[in-house]
């Protein structure tokens, strides 16, 4: 009798911890960007997985060979890859139609770039909210900016708070998920800090647009991202193919 009385409060106490737990999600695309938020979820979780998403992107082999270090670095287990190739069979996007050509970067320019890949951000969350319901994690980090972006529309806070509503809505009951956006409301160089200050590997992200060996620092991207550790009074850690001090952004 007290035998069985003390399994079952054993059975319990661990039911308790399992629903307790806090089983994130982070989507890693392999940027600073999903770098800094992964370093985030990591001290607010108690566990992660890891979610890449290939589209077709120009520079997809280096995107997925940084999202590869930066589980080893975090040691994530849960890990999924996934191709959504019908974002660059759909085009529109100079990231993966090779036709449109990716633009120089300009950033005092106003309106969408070329670098947009139309509602992207909606098929990486119904990915990550679909593998979410299967694994029982709670949260979905993503690390979308807002105010230093390059002006996508899918970066945007209410963009996010729309798509919280459809998946309250479209997910079973007893499917409690959160969308959580640390870095959204941050300047790049506020990222740079953050990411400092918790120790995030930059060096082994990959932000450019254009090249996987040596970053171009000439597109949106590698522009913002340079001017983010100058103006953190930081050197950007990865290689450039000219002098990066000589880009002036």
């Amino acid at each position: 009798m007290g035998g069985s009385q003390e399994i079952a409060t054993e059975e319990l106490e661990a039911l308790v911890e399992d629903e307790g737990s806090q089983l994130a999600i982070c989507l890693v695309s392999g940027g600073m960007d999903s770098c800094v938020t992964a370093a985030i979820a990591h001290e607010e979780s108690d566990e992660l997985a890891f979610l890449h998403v290939s589209y077709g992107q120009r520079t997809e082999k280096r995107e997925r060979a940084a999202f590869e270090d930066l589980a080893d670095f975090f040691d994530v287990q849960k890990r999924l890859v996934i191709s959504l190739d019908h974002l660059a069979r759909i085009g529109g996007s100079s990231l993966t139609d090779h036709s449109i050509a990716v633009s120089a970067a300009d950033l005092s320019a106003s309106g969408i770039p070329s670098s947009y890949v139309p509602f992207r951000n909606a098929h990486l969350l119904s990915a990550a909210t679909s593998w979410a319901e299967v694994i029982g994690a709670n949260a979905i980090y993503i690390g979308a900016v807002a105010e230093d972006s390059s002006g996508y529309p899918d970066c945007r806070p209410e963009f996010y708070d729309a798509f919280q509503h459809v998946l309250d809505i479209g997910t079973k009951p007893e499917t409690h998920i959160t969308i959580r956006t640390p870095v959204i409301a941050m300047r790049k160089s506020e990222i740079v800090r953050m990411g400092l200050e918790l120790a995030a590997p930059l060096h082994l992200t990959w932000s450019c647009y254009k090249e996987s060996e040596l970053a171009c620092g000439s597109c949106d991207s590698c522009a913002l991202r340079l001017r983010a550790f100058r103006e953190a009074g930081a050197t950007d850690p990865i290689p450039y193919m000219l002098d990066s001090s000589r880009f002036a952004y």
